[in-house]
């Protein structure tokens, strides 16, 4: 066919109709969309767990428009909370700081300076229900009211691993974990006899042997609820039972049946390498063992002493949590409610869990985890779990609520090396630190703006 007739006044219309068109599309270009509120997160998290915290952030901010989580590393644990601080008095700090677990009650104590997550949630309208998340996880984070003040994070506990060709070789049953502290020195024996350079070694002395000792046997750590009640707490870890069971480790010390291995994480190493044949240490940290080990890895829960009435209780954690810090503008904090509200999300709460090896913390996510075949494809990576859940939390395997914990744990740490290398008896070392640790929480009480 030919081409139509174009009269004069279609042709005006044409024009004028490109000529609009054209105009729409400069002013859309003039005025763009409005740019979304920068959030900054703070963190301590290096190596691949920053990178999975990089990840978590780039997806929320995809799942909106209005919100950017900009996370930045801040050094450790303490050098993060210390920027924070100093960040705060110049007005320049960030919207969300990340805080390793014992510092809660140095964070609560601070009251000027947090915005409760309980209240930011209500005040910010997003639905929000304490309900959701693990009682063993949140509690450690709650008043005394059971309002929540920080969000839950990373969260980990201890649990045991075992070399299941060093227990096949000595006799054992590779698929039988010793469960209590007898067993326990009784596998170490048999390790010991077919020449491991030690039956079992630990990491975290104070968290294993101490604090989450006691709460797994629940065992008050200190007095007013392990400090949750007030600030008037006192330690009462010299009790019987913590004493016979670092005495007992101290006899196990000199025939290397236990053989201490230092603080933090030095011992790990030691059982990745075949010379301890049983290790207790995080669950974090079951990713890294399984990549550094060249033998069959076996999981269990934490041992206990079948003597103890209330044994096995539950576990308490270790890690971190996200505190929000006052002075921001209203915007950001609709935003970090936003963001909590998606990390709270089964999908990505699981996903997170099982790329770091932390503790998901509502039990949705572990019920999605186990529905994905996760935890059948990847055996003893729901001990965790397990065990923080195993019953209940009581006033005493709640969790810590100390201040200055972290010189608390160190002064505890000291005193532990004490006994086990035989300088003090166990009653004496756990004597003194209470001593110490008493001295500091009354430092810390003189100083809080509660008195």
């Amino acid at each position: 066919m030919g081409r139509a007739n174009v009269t004069p006044a279609m042709r005006l219309l044409q024009i004028v109709a490109a000529f609009a068109a054209l105009s729409l599309a400069s002013l859309s270009l003039a005025a763009p969309a409005r740019a979304a509120t920068d959030i900054a997160l703070w963190h301590a998290m290096s190596g691949e767990l920053g990178r999975q915290l990089e990840k978590l952030a780039s997806d929320f901010n995809a799942s909106q428009p209005d919100y950017r989580v900009v996370p930045t590393y801040k050094g450790n644990y303490t050098e993060t909370v210390t920027a924070a601080i100093f960040a705060f008095r110049s007005r320049s700090q960030p919207a969300i700081v990340q805080v390793n677990e014992v510092a809660t009650a140095t964070m609560t104590a601070a009251k000027g300076a947090i915005y409760p997550v309980f209240s930011m949630m209500r005040d910010m309208g997003e639905p929000f229900s304490l309900n959701d998340y693990l009682p063993a996880v949140s509690g450690y984070y709650t008043d005394a009211a059971g309002n929540l003040l920080s969000f839950p994070f990373n969260s980990s506990t201890p649990i045991l691993y075992y070399n299941k060709t060093m227990f096949r070789d000595a006799g054992l049953d590779p698929n039988l974990p010793p469960k209590t502290w007898p067993e326990l020195g009784a596998a170490a024996k048999r390790l010991r006899e077919r020449g491991a350079v030690c039956g079992f070694t630990t990491s975290w002395p104070s968290w294993i042997h101490v604090e989450n000792f006691s709460a797994f046997h629940n065992l008050p750590l200190a007095t007013r609820a392990n400090g949750f009640a007030g600030l008037d707490a006192e330690l009462t870890i010299s009790n019987p039972v913590v004493v016979k069971h670092v005495a007992q480790l101290a006899e196990w010390q000199k025939s290397k049946l236990f053989d201490y291995s230092g603080r933090g994480q030095s011992a790990e190493p030691r059982f990745q390498n075949g010379e301890c044949g049983i290790f207790i240490g995080s669950s974090a940290t079951r990713a890294d063992i399984k990549a550094n080990s060249k033998f069959e890895i076996g999981y269990g829960m934490m041992p206990y002493w079948p003597d103890v009435k209330d044994a096995p209780q539950n576990s308490i954690i270790g890690g971190a949590t996200l505190w929000v810090l006052r002075d921001r503008p209203r915007e950001e904090y609709k935003g970090v409610a936003r963001f909590f509200a998606y990390l709270s999300q089964p999908g990505v709460q699981a996903a997170w869990h099982q790329n770091t090896g932390y503790l998901p913390i509502t039990r949705a996510a572990f019920e999605l985890t186990r529905a994905q075949g996760f935890y059948e494809r990847n055996p003893g990576s729901a001990i965790s779990f397990e065990e923080v859940t195993l019953h209940p939390p009581t006033e005493n395997s709640k969790g810590i609520r100390l201040g200055s914990f972290v010189l608390i744990r160190g002064a505890i740490e000291d005193e532990l090396e004490q006994a086990f290398s035989g300088r003090k008896s166990a009653q004496g070392a756990l004597d003194s630190a209470v001593e110490r640790g008493n001295k500091l929480l009354r430092q810390f009480e003189r100083a809080s703006p509660e008195r």
